[in-house]
């Protein structure tokens, strides 16, 4: 008997720096200004005397003062027109490096001569330094900002993309129901007129108990393997209230893959299928095979039958509503994306098998059908 797979180690679960994008911006801002202290503060080693010092730290203080404001008028501007709001934060961007140049140049001239005055070489040099600062700030601030706006819009188009597959899934599977209902009732009809009321009564039954467990079940909930096959026996009571000893079912399921997921009512359009082309097509019907089994970490599951099979190439003539196999195929699609198979065979002996192969999924009670 194969043996179940490792469960996956728990991820950890590392909560996003700017999850909080105030608390990260605060973070940043005083970790960048305290960098800036530090890497400033570097070059007066060689004189730690006070009049070295107080002009860093000043010019420290002045630049992350500025730079609040800043963030102030880059967030409002942000909401104008395109070219009202670039071009007001250009201005502000100039008028705070001025400004921040001014009062380093006047704070340095103050202490360094101990006379107020700001003179053209001063202002120069703390105009290149008060630039480099805030153009570095406000390079980081915007880009920072450009990234959490990308982020957002994945994570939109996550959410679109995760509702339109939601919606894909349950479209398909609501498509089954009317296609089920319609094989149904014609043969509790064909009961009725054959004056079988007994038996269309049982049928009936047997139907509304089929039916309040599909209703009962999410449309994109995904079911373990016991409980497909509990639905498919109580699908193939109905049949069998019609077909009698012409139909044979037989179940072969792994033990092990009894706990792996898969779409709801997967299998039933197989089965319906092997019904409608093997058992009702041949005068001492067919008989239908489910098979279940885990290898490795795949689930193989095969749906066969005795009947005709192909015929050059081509499916026998019915009433089909060519609904089952292309559903099947697109809820597979939807489920798994690539990470499936879907083959069907013919024997040359007659006899026809759907195989599916899809990864090994343990219980999940959140998805899991109720």
């Amino acid at each position: 008997m194969a043996t179940l797979p490792a469960p996956p180690r728990p991820a950890l679960n590392v909560r996003p720096f700017f999850e909080n994008k105030s608390r990260a911006f605060w973070t940043l801002q005083a970790v960048g200004w305290t960098g800036y202290l530090l890497l400033r503060g570097a070059s007066t080693l060689s004189n730690l005397s006070l009049d070295a010092i107080i002009p860093v730290l000043f010019e420290a203080i002045v630049g992350y003062c500025v730079t609040l404001l800043l963030s102030t008028f880059y967030g409002y501007f942000r909401g104008l027109p395109r070219v009202a709001g670039l071009v007001l934060t250009i201005l502000a961007f100039a008028v705070a490096t001025l400004f921040s140049a001014f009062l380093d140049a006047f704070t340095w001239s103050l202490i360094q001569n101990g006379q107020p005055g700001v003179t053209l070489p001063r202002m120069l040099v703390s105009f290149y330094v008060t630039f480099t600062a805030l153009f570095g700030w406000s390079a980081l601030y915007f880009g920072i900002n450009f990234y959490l706006i990308v982020e957002d819009q994945i994570d939109q188009m996550q959410h679109l993309e995760n509702q339109a597959s939601s919606a894909q899934l349950a479209m398909l599977r609501y498509q089954l129901n009317p296609h089920f209902l319609f094989n149904t009732l014609n043969s509790i009809s064909t009961l009725v007129l054959l004056k079988q009321t007994e038996r269309a009564n049982a049928m009936l039954s047997r139907l509304s108990s089929f039916l309040r467990y599909t209703l009962a079940n999410e449309p994109t909930a995904h079911v373990t393997v016991a409980q497909e096959v509990e639905t498919l026996k109580l699908y193939l009571e109905i049949e069998k209230m019609r077909f009698e000893e012409r139909l044979r079912p037989k179940f072969e399921i792994d033990q092990a893959a009894e706990r792996a997921r898969l779409p709801s009512l997967l299998l039933q359009p197989l089965v319906e299928n092997a019904i409608k082309y093997a058992v009702s097509t041949q005068e001492d019907g067919a008989e239908i095979c489910v098979r279940v089994r885990l290898a490795g970490d795949r689930v193989q599951i095969a749906v066969s039958d005795t009947g005709p099979g192909l015929q050059d190439g081509r499916a026998m003539p019915s009433l089909s509503t060519g609904v089952g196999l292309p559903n099947i195929r697109e809820r597979l699609v939807q489920a798994y994306g690539p990470d499936h198979r879907f083959e069907t065979r013919t024997a040359p002996a007659g006899g026809f098998s759907v195989e599916i192969e899809i990864p090994f999924q343990l219980d999940d009670l959140s998805r899991e059908a109720a």
